[in-house]
């Protein structure tokens, strides 16, 4: 394998992994069938568009996800998907989501103690949550990737979930998450994550 098909690998999944960040009207989809190679098609489009290079055509890639950066505003009182949360002590703590927010974003908006280390990318564990057994049942099945993570989770359970993979929708009005009491990736020296 050469390391431009590495180094084209390796952006491919950058850019999947950070797509999933940008608002609809920025979209992005890989023709990976036209592209053949990145070195082709920025050789290709310098000569067509004068110094147009892959990164600076982000407008010609999408993506199905729409995530976004920073945090959403948090819904009035009384409107959003009420989500409870229990801590490891045992407290509940009741909050409100927006529809579409995952339950990751939502634990950080609402400072529980939850990290999300690889930032929703599917390569840790740290945001691991246990839910209600009601709820778990309408989600759809885990993915394959997010289930090798799971199995790497502190305290599974059979209705455990990543918190960046489930996603609020008006149909889990009222979802239970219990927060374990550890997890395996734990920043260092007990820094506590924050919302961005």
């Amino acid at each position: 394998m050469t390391i431009l098909a590495v180094s084209t690998r390796a952006l491919r999944s950058a850019i999947s992994r950070t797509c999933r960040t940008a608002p609809r009207n920025h979209s992005i989809s890989m023709q990976t069938g036209r592209i053949g190679s990145l070195a082709s098609w920025n050789n290709a489009n310098i000569k067509k568009n004068n110094n147009t290079t892959l990164l600076s055509q982000q407008a010609a890639f999408s993506t199905g996800a729409v995530w976004q950066h920073g945090s959403l505003p948090r819904p009035a009182p009384g409107t959003g998907i009420k989500v409870n949360f229990v801590k490891p002590n045992g407290e509940v703590v009741t909050v409100e989501a927006n529809e579409g927010e995952s339950l990751l974003d939502l634990a950080r908006a609402n400072d529980m103690d939850v990290e999300g280390a690889c930032e929703a990318s599917l390569a840790c564990s740290t945001c691991h949550l246990i839910l209600d057994e009601a709820s778990f049942d309408k989600l759809e099945e885990p993915s394959d990737e997010e289930n090798d993570m799971l199995d790497l989770a502190f305290g599974l359970t059979d209705t455990s979930r990543l918190g960046c993979q489930v996603l609020m929708t008006k149909d889990l009005e009222g979802l239970t998450a219990k927060i374990p009491s550890a997890t395996r990736n734990m920043y260092v020296d007990g820094a506590k994550p924050k919302h961005h």
